[in-house]
């Protein structure tokens, strides 16, 4: 069966470990956008190299509510490496779009000032950059085994467990991480 639009997105795409390319390897992305143009979406399971939250909130001169603990920012894909995307499950926040049921997204500074100043306890990643297919490649790469299309969830999306969201993505799935890694024998 080939993927449609509503199969996709809003989901997740989880690599497969056939996944060759070091940028996407063990990573969890959620598919935003999906469509006959191709697709978008942010890996949520990577931290960016670099800048801080503390250090992106001093450079845009915002406040960050002392609450935060968590100051990781996300590898969001290569293209646009340096255009934030904030994911969050506040509807109180503006210039936001629902992506599904609890999780929106937001890409200015209003909107991540807000966040930062005002979190009362939402859950949010920053990330910087996005993931973007052309028509029919992301299909062709699902056909080729380099990604496991899943339903998305609140839990996957603002897992903190860096270290082991990729296994725990797989596991919502319905996928024992181990014995997936076995059938493609890699150890």
């Amino acid at each position: 069966m080939k993927p449609t639009e509503t199969d996709l997105a809003p989901g997740l795409l989880i690599a497969l470990p056939k996944m060759q390319d070091d940028n996407f390897a063990e990573s969890v992305v959620l598919l935003i956008e999906h469509g006959s143009d191709g697709a978008m979406g942010l890996i949520i399971n990577r931290p960016a190299d670099g800048p801080e939250l503390t250090d992106v909130a001093r450079s845009h001169h915002l406040l960050l509510d002392e609450s935060i603990t968590d100051l990781s920012i996300y590898q969001g894909g290569f293209v646009e490496a340096e255009r934030g995307f904030l994911l969050h499950n506040s509807r109180e926040i503006p210039d936001s779009i629902p992506v599904m049921p609890g999780v929106y997204l937001a890409s200015t500074v209003e909107s991540l000032d807000r966040i930062l100043t005002k979190t009362n306890g939402a859950n949010f990643k920053l990330c910087l950059g996005y993931a973007g297919w052309s028509t029919g490649q992301l299909e062709r790469e699902i056909g080729e085994g380099l990604w496991l299309p899943a339903p998305a969830t609140t839990k996957c999306v603002f897992d903190r467990d860096i270290g082991h969201s990729w296994e725990n993505a797989l596991r919502a799935a319905g996928i024992e991480p181990g014995l997936l890694l076995k059938s493609t024998g890699r150890q």
